[in-house]
C-alpha cells in the first residue's frame, strides 16, 4: 500500500500561507517555515490594530475640538458640558468636521453651548 500523504492540501495551505507574506522582507516571503510565523503575527496586529484605530480617531477629534473651542474662548472640556447642558447630541467626528469645514455653524454651536453654560450656573 501507497503512503498517504494529502499532499495537494497541504500544498495549497502553504501556498496560501506564502501569498499572504508577499511583500514581507528577505526568508519571511520565501520560506514556509517562517513565513507562517511572519503570517501568524501579522494577522494579530492586524486584528489588534483595527481595535486601536476608534480609539486613535477619536483622539484625532478630540485634539481638532480642543483646538477649535480655544480659538473661541472656551476649553474642551466645557464645550462638552455645554452641549450636553444644550441638548446638543453631535458626536466628536462630525463636531469636528464642522469645526474644519463650515466655521459659521461651529461658531454657533459654540455659542449655544456658552450660552447653556450660563443658563446652567444661573439656575
Amino acid at each position: 500500500m501507497s503512503r498517504a500523504t494529502n499532499s495537494p492540501a497541504s500544498r495549497k495551505r502553504r501556498k496560501r500561507t506564502l501569498l499572504r507574506a508577499k511583500g514581507f522582507r528577505g526568508f519571511r516571503s520565501k520560506l514556509f517555515r517562517y513565513a507562517k510565523d511572519a503570517v501568524r503575527k501579522a494577522q494579530t496586529y492586524e486584528y489588534r490594530d483595527r481595535k486601536k484605530r476608534k480609539g486613535q480617531f477619536r483622539r484625532l477629534w478630540i485634539a481638532r475640538l480642543s483646538a477649535a473651542t480655544r480659538s473661541h474662548g472656551m476649553t474642551y472640556s466645557r464645550f462638552i458640558e455645554g452641549l450636553k447642558a444644550a441638548g446638543i447630541e453631535a458626536d466628536r467626528k462630525i463636531l469636528s468636521d464642522l469645526a474644519i469645514t463650515d466655521a459659521a455653524a461651529f461658531s454657533a454651536i459654540v455659542a449655544q453651548a456658552k450660552q447653556a453654560l450660563v443658563d446652567k450656573a444661573a439656575a
